[in-house]
């Protein structure tokens, strides 16, 4: 791919500069399609450029440190040139949009390839993969880079199968990790976010013993995450699991560790996930590199240089072509291995799906116009609303919450919607739902008697509509064992009353005279009154490490929508509170389980009490004070102010129209806003 290069040839501010890849692009020169991979900080597109086919990385930017972050790392890509490195054929510096367009490889990444397909390599293929990707890690030592990110996930395959690593937004050189020490951490104050953030990047299941202690890393701790790497390649396990399942690791790893007993077990008692065997056609010098690999004294473990060495003499042994070496068959063409070895592809949108269900229910339309208004309008007190969201992977590696705002519900003035699922045992639940469930409790308003019961239909309907769905699905019956499900929590204000449905563990509160008002409560096994409703209609209950627990899926909610194989005692149905609004209620704060499980009701109000009274501003600080606070979830909130915030610059944030800021996805309000209150 050659592409016309524009000089000068660099980014908005001047500091990122290439002299073979471009750093700004025309916007007829490429287009994007849809996502493909979901990110902590990133969302990756399938895209053209140039008419032809790449991946697009577009980071989410919301402050001025994340700006910072991306023009890190594309001084950094621009500088690489590795086969074993993806490669970086443009980006776009400069705003309103900031991406980063890599060369795409087919296959997908390791993650993926070992635990969506389940796919079993031989282990030629292991150590074909295993030689270019130490290969490549000994480039970046080389060079003086710590990648601080060594996982399958971030290890693409090409149509051959060589690896190429990938994400170096974690990436640092090692005289910049040399200035960073505890000392200086504590003289600089605390940042957001704490010292995890600072220093302690990575993830968790793959961190080395002396980063999980907080100390600097070094080459040794990506020698430690390459080890736990390879040897999930060989065993097709999850570290610390004995599951296959991606999709399910995260609700194993809960139910047998906290974070906090993981992160023991590893530095103090020396746990590792359980070595390949001999089954696995691995030769025992292997297992034995692996081994020194993770040992928990670095000066135990390994260079790249050192691992390198015996990779070749185990080849050699084995009589295994070297990588650089063309591993296909000189008879064999790109499209006969592809029909051996398909690339994994999402087929399945599951936005899309929930988008589409009114194609496939019957019902006589949308709107609000059937809607039973309660009083009259001139006889009532009635809110004036303004609303924000803000929603964050946190800890967790992908993120599975998804969440809407419908303020002037079909042109209603006084008619508003909002909602948040929160996924467990993957995304699909929540990302159907948030396209599905506002559709359908639209349509309900058609012959629903109130409010109240059409948010109670429409949560039974998309129940109902997903696992319809999932199971008609032939990709999602290849898959054993899938039954994703989301907790959901939906509010509806008509006038003066606020109606909040919930099932599951999402909550919202109503600020009322300085006080907080539950609106909604936790569905959980721990919950006694819900225990013995699960287990009247047979489902099963039993106390798991640390709490009641639901199923064999070790479910901690006892109601949400999906997770078929708990049904019908994990059920769909909500529970709605009614609510009169008055002027004493000053905001409404809904948020998934990430927020509460670290924040109280009365605490939210007393943080409130000290931010910005703008929603989007609220909502960004309650989440980031969750992750502060350590919480290991995804973390999304919607703040929702009931009359006119009291603070001075209440008449500019009018006059920008910032009533509907969602950090998410409207980030340049935000800095408009930020830059005014900078003057």
């Amino acid at each position: 791919m050659v592409l016309e290069i524009v000089h000068p040839n660099s980014c908005i501010r001047g500091c990122c500069r290439s002299d073979s890849i471009p750093l700004h692009l025309s916007s007829s020169s490429y287009s994007l399609s849809l996502p493909i991979a979901r990110g902590a900080e990133s969302v990756v597109y399938d895209a053209t450029l140039d008419g032809k086919r790449v991946a697009v990385k577009k980071p989410v930017l919301s402050t001025s440190d994340d700006i910072n972050k991306f023009h890190k790392e594309l001084r950094l890509l621009c500088k690489l040139n590795h086969q074993g490195i993806a490669t970086l054929v443009a980006a776009h510096a400069r705003p309103p949009n900031y991406m980063f367009f890599f060369k795409l490889y087919e296959f997908g990444n390791l993650s993926q390839k070992l635990h969506v397909e389940e796919w079993n390599p031989s282990i030629n293929q292991a150590l074909m993969i295993t030689r270019q990707l130490a290969n490549a890690l000994q480039y970046l030592h080389n060079i003086g880079i710590i990648h601080r990110d060594v996982k399958p996930a971030n290890v693409l395959l090409d149509k051959s199968l060589q690896p190429h690593l990938a994400d170096f937004g974690l990436s640092e050189y090692k005289q910049d990790l040399k200035q960073v020490t505890l000392e200086n951490w504590r003289s600089s104050g605390k940042p957001t976010g704490g010292f995890h953030k600072k220093n302690m990047v990575g993830t968790l299941i793959y961190m080395a013993p002396e980063v999980l202690r907080k100390e600097i890393q070094t080459e040794k701790s990506d020698v430690y995450s390459f080890g736990i790497s390879i040897n999930e390649l060989l065993t097709g396990v999850v570290p610390y699991t004995d599951l296959r399942t991606e999709a399910q690791a995260h609700t194993v790893l809960e139910m047998n560790y906290t974070e906090q007993q993981l992160t023991a077990a590893v530095v103090s008692e020396g746990l590792r996930p359980a070595l390949a065997g001999t089954e696995s056609g691995a030769p025992p010098r292997l297992l034995s590199l692996i081994q020194s690999c993770w040992d928990a004294d670095i000066h135990n473990r390994p260079s790249f240089d050192d691992i390198i060495t015996e990779l070749d003499l185990i080849m050699e042994n084995n009589k295994i072509l070297k990588v650089e070496e063309n591993i296909l068959p000189q008879s064999s063409s790109i499209d006969d291995i592809t029909q051996i070895i398909q690339p994994y592809k999402e087929n399945i949108n599951w936005f899309v799906q929930g988008e589409n269900i009114l194609k496939t229910v019957n019902g006589s339309g949308l709107g609000v116009e059937n809607w039973n208004i309660y009083s009259d309008s001139s006889s009532v007190y009635l809110p004036v609303l303004s609303w924000g969201s803000f929603a964050t992977c946190g800890r967790r590696e992908s993120m599975e919450d998804t969440h809407f705002l419908m303020p002037h519900v079909e042109n209603q003035k006084d008619v508003h919607m909002f909602g948040i699922f929160d996924g467990h045992r993957g995304g699909a639940a929540a990302e159907f739902c948030v396209g599905a469930l506002p559709r359908l409790l639209l349509q309900t308003l058609d012959h629903a008697t109130s409010p109240h019961d059409a948010l109670k239909e429409a949560f039974i309907n998309t129940d109902v509509a997903f696992r319809k769905e999932l199971n008609s699905n032939s990709e999602c019956k290849s898959k054993k064992e899938y039954h994703p499900g989301c907790t959901a929590i939906g509010a509806v204000i008509v006038e003066n009353r606020l109606f909040v449905a919930n099932a599951g563990d999402c909550r919202a509160i109503l600020c009322r005279a300085g006080s907080a008002i539950p609106l909604s409560k936790d569905h959980v096994a721990s919950s006694p009154e819900e225990r013995e409703r699960v287990m009247s209609l047979g489902g099963e209950v039993k106390w798991q490490l640390d709490t009641w627990r639901v199923g064999q899926a070790a479910l901690q909610v006892t109601r949400s929508i999906g997770d078929d194989d708990l049904k019908p005692g994990v059920t769909a149905e909500p529970e709605v509170t009614e609510t009169i609004l008055s002027d004493e209620d000053e905001y409404l704060v809904m948020g998934s389980d990430g927020l509460w499980d670290v924040v109280s009701n009365d605490e939210v109000v007393e943080i409130m009490k000290k931010t910005v009274k703008e929603p989007g501003m609220c909502s960004k600080r309650l989440a980031m004070e969750a992750a502060e606070r350590g919480s290991n979830d995804n973390i999304t909130v919607i703040v929702v102010f009931l009359h006119p915030a009291n603070y001075p610059f209440a008449t500019l944030i009018s006059s920008l129209s910032l009533q509907g800021t969602s950090f998410i996805c409207n980030t340049t309000s935000m800095a408009i806003f930020l830059s005014f209150l900078s003057l």
